[in-house]
């Protein structure tokens, strides 16, 4: 095993102090995994995790609010200074008959045994900040200098034993800046079709991880590169060398489009996140050759409602699904925006998801033509809304011309709205209430015309 001394970043004080109780208690204690690596690069990592010699029930008893959730697998989590911490016990493990959990967990004091049932190289460090030294059991020292990430073992053993390894595979490769050996990569696209037998909700909580990081849009080419679109995202495969208007779109096929869009949102953003990546999955099946240029009629549409079965496949919380099915719905209607008649402009301005919108347009125009003004003249509307005013009628304007209360008040109010965000200039109070006397007429007249 390789130890190296080396001095990284002090560790925040209440990861000094988890490992100083371990140490009182007669016991040794790592930072141990992505924390590790990332420390290493120069990063600034969030989550800490901590190994130690110790069984899991001492852990428990030294340990201030320790769950013990995990305790067959030796995992104690503790709360220190405010900060949540997961402790593990080192331990061997064999079996994966569910394709998930190991079938036997024996907890053992020797770190050698601990590395080899951890998934990649770069994963299995442990640094013990007390003395500075970085134990290293299976070279993954030298892998993360190398930029390379390979697996501890046999690549196909290791990605049958979990598939969901597969997609930790494109993350940490995109967010850690590393290549993809070449026999796990070759493993990787042997077990594609494996990743399948994974639950929807850790699919798509990994793939979310994959997308809101550091290196995003190489995630997705990377998913594609490796067959796990063709399972999990069919539709993003399908727009692998699609081609576009090169006079809207320089920068080449729809998936190269899409790649670019996903690195120009915002981190952190899933709502955001997926819309990149779903916005344009209308294109391959609405693609056509018109005389003057190649076409996508309708895609924005098709994608909306692509986006919404995928997310539902996927089990994403619904008020997600919502926001992203919107965005791709209206994602080019921002050319028209300078067009609109105000009020139909402000009442989009004014849609609480706006800010939403106008962030994805930003990144989608930067990832294309790169043209902005439609951006700065949106993010000046914005800017310059004035507060809101009193609506122009509200429900007692309605009973007042006797219609009964129901459903129909909100039916005509709507029917008013909408007539008024046609209005060349804002209308008057005075203007609205002789729309809806119209409106309350027709209802009276026939019951649907109230809806034409």
């Amino acid at each position: 095993m390789q130890v190296t001394r080396i001095e990284l970043p002090q560790m925040p004080q209440p990861v000094q102090d988890c490992l100083q109780r371990v140490r009182d208690a007669g016991g040794q204690a790592w930072v141990v995994g992505g924390a590790v690596r990332d420390l290493l690069q120069g990063g600034n990592p969030d989550d800490f995790d901590l190994a130690s010699d110790l069984p899991p029930l001492e852990l428990a008893k030294i340990l201030p609010q320790a769950q013990m959730r995990e305790a067959a697998l030796g995992t104690c989590r503790t709360t220190i200074g405010g900060r949540v911490l997961t402790v593990t016990t080192l331990r061997s493990e064999s079996g994966y008959s569910d394709r998930r959990h190991p079938d036997e967990v024996a907890f053992v004091t020797d770190i050698a045994v601990d590395a080899q049932r951890r998934d990649f190289t770069v994963n299995a460090l442990y640094y013990n900040p007390e003395t500075s030294e970085l134990l290293d059991p299976v070279n993954g020292h030298a892998d993360l200098q190398a930029s390379v990430l390979r697996t501890i073992g046999d690549p196909s053993r290791r990605f049958q034993e979990d598939p969901l390894r597969l997609l930790r595979l494109v993350r940490f490769a995109a967010s850690a800046n590393l290549q993809i050996d070449a026999d796990t990569a070759d493993a990787a696209r042997a077990c594609a079709r494996d990743i399948s037998s994974i639950s929807a909700e850790r699919i798509y909580a990994e793939l979310t991880k994959a997308f809101t990081g550091q290196g995003r849009g190489r995630a997705l080419g990377l998913l594609v590169e490796l067959g796990l679109a063709d399972v999990l995202l069919p539709e993003i495969s399908a727009m692998d060398g699609v081609e576009q208007p090169p006079q809207y779109h320089p920068e080449g096929d729809v998936l190269v489009h899409v790649v670019m869009v996903l690195d120009r949102i915002p981190a952190n953003h899933p709502a955001l996140a997926w819309s990149a990546v779903l916005h344009d999955v209308g294109k391959p099946p609405t693609f056509r050759i018109a005389e003057d240029r190649i076409r996508f009629d309708g895609h924005d549409t098709l994608s909306a409602k692509m986006a919404e079965e995928i997310l539902l496949r996927l089990k994403a919380p619904k008020a997600l699904r919502q926001q992203v099915v919107d965005i791709c719905l209206q994602h080019i209607r921002f050319a028209a925006l300078p067009q609109m008649r105000p009020v139909r402009a402000e009442r989009w301005l004014r849609d609480p998801d706006f800010p939403l919108h106008l962030a994805f347009h930003r990144a989608d125009c930067l990832a294309s033509h790169g043209k902005l003004e439609i951006y700065e003249f949106a993010e000046r509307a914005l800017r310059d809304l004035k507060p809101l005013t009193e609506p122009l009628l509200h429900g007692k304007d309605v009973l007042a011309m006797g219609v009964e209360p129901g459903r129909q008040v909100g039916q005509l109010l709507q029917s008013v709205e909408a007539q008024l965000s046609e209005a060349e200039v804002a209308p008057t109070r005075e203007q609205a209430l002789v729309l809806l006397r119209d409106a309350v007429e027709r209802l009276r007249q026939g019951p649907d015309d109230c809806d034409r």
